[in-house]
């Protein structure tokens, strides 16, 4: 009798432990390593997306723009890939719902990379002998991934909750 109230005490007291503990990250800790991770990520889209218009302006052959195209899309997927990766490295705020908060990021990550991804796969399977019908697809492989782009779009100034928005909007990285 004595050793099951010992147990019941013991089993009591490890339960209110875990209770009180609070797994997860900090929230400035978290904010500035998402950001940390989205930052060279938005510059690098940006990038690769003045180049793709300048790509498609510049054309000279169906067969270059594709092959130029082709290689902005995989970095701009490679870099998604790389963001969301790092996102995911930052763990979860200790903040109400930090699980889910975490996995919005990551998701829309994922949704962006894989974004990329079809337009980079769609772009490839083109035929390039002609030119009319090779940019007419051109431009909408684009159109579809700037919806789905959009579609996967996060704002870190609203997500979460309050403290977890004031981290975002302390840290210097978010800025």
């Amino acid at each position: 009798m004595r050793a099951a109230r010992l147990l019941a005490a013991a089993v009591t007291v490890a339960a209110l432990a875990a209770a009180c503990s609070q797994d997860g990250v900090e929230p400035k800790r978290w904010a500035k390593t998402v950001c940390a991770a989205l930052t060279p990520w938005r510059a690098e889209i940006a990038d690769l997306t003045a180049k793709a218009q300048q790509q498609l302006q510049a054309a000279r052959t169906p067969a270059a723009t594709k092959t130029n195209i082709v290689d902005l899309l995989a970095g701009a997927e490679s870099a998604s890939e790389k963001a969301r990766a790092g996102v995911e490295g930052a763990g979860i705020p200790r903040v109400d719902d930090g699980g889910k908060v975490a996995e919005q990021f990551t998701a829309s990550l994922s949704k962006a990379r894989d974004a990329y991804g079809n337009a980079k796969r769609a772009i490839s399977a083109l035929p390039t002998d002609n030119a009319k019908t090779f940019y007419g697809e051109v431009g909408k492989a684009f159109t579809t991934l700037k919806d789905e782009y959009e579609r996967s779009a996060i704002d870190p100034a609203h997500v979460g909750p309050a403290d977890l928005q004031k981290a975002f909007d302390e840290v210097p990285e978010c800025r």
